[in-house]
């Protein structure tokens, strides 16, 4: 959690140093949000922590519903920016997890990041474990050490949730809101208004362009 709270904070960070405001999340509209609610929802129903049998099916089954919620809604909002990082992340962290049972962390990873007491409680833990020869997919299991203060093993999905999570925060805290982009001086109002012409229409600049280079055509 401390790694999730410290990348909001670097990306709304990021956000206001380019210009940007939190305000303008409220014109963002993400399709299917019910989905990514259910599919957080989920992953906090208690599991069990067996390593075979039914225990294992159970797990797998719960883990992989909540990450396939989470990868159709990442993938029916793929045009917002950032959220193709966080879709391929999403999909690193379903395959491990589902082809393993849950996710599998490196010892080493536990040890480099300060985190030696965890070992022994990754034993009866049900949704992580430690890393063993039958493990597959072991480069998408928790190897990638977080040195303390923040003391965490992330995986390379995790790396892709956090990078588009940035994206999707500054993109969003810079984008110009509907409202604003129809409040033009002389602009015609009423339902004869006249129809956009492709002069007039806004590049898509991903959210990370100055404002003052958002200008379409070739016209100086």
């Amino acid at each position: 959690m401390k790694l999730f709270a410290l990348v909001i904070l670097f990306g709304v960070s990021v956000g206001y140093l380019t210009g940007g405001r939190l305000s303008r999340f409220e014109s963002m509209r993400l399709r299917w949000w019910w989905l990514a609610i259910a599919g957080l929802g989920i992953q906090f129903v208690p599991l069990p922590a067996g390593s075979s049998g039914t225990d294992l099916l159970v797990r797998t089954l719960v883990l992989s519903l909540s990450y396939t919620l989470l990868v159709v809604f990442a993938a029916v909002n793929i045009r917002v920016p950032g959220m193709v990082l966080i879709l391929i992340g999403l999909a690193c962290n379903f395959a491990v997890i589902a082809a393993n049972g849950g996710m599998p962390v490196r010892a080493q990873a536990l040890l480099d990041s300060g985190q030696e007491d965890v070992l022994a409680s990754l034993e009866s833990a049900a949704k992580h474990h430690l890393m063993t020869d039958e493990d597959t997919l072991q480069f998408l299991g928790d190897v990638i050490a977080v040195p303390q203060p923040i003391g965490q093993a992330i995986s390379v999905g995790d790396v892709f949730m956090y990078t588009g999570l940035i994206w999707l925060i500054v993109a969003t805290m810079r984008a110009r809101t509907p409202s604003a982009s129809l409040e033009e001086p002389g602009r015609r109002r009423g339902k004869h208004r006249p129809r956009k012409s492709a002069r007039s229409k806004a590049q898509d600049d991903f959210g990370f362009l100055p404002p003052g280079a958002r200008r379409s055509g070739t016209a100086p």
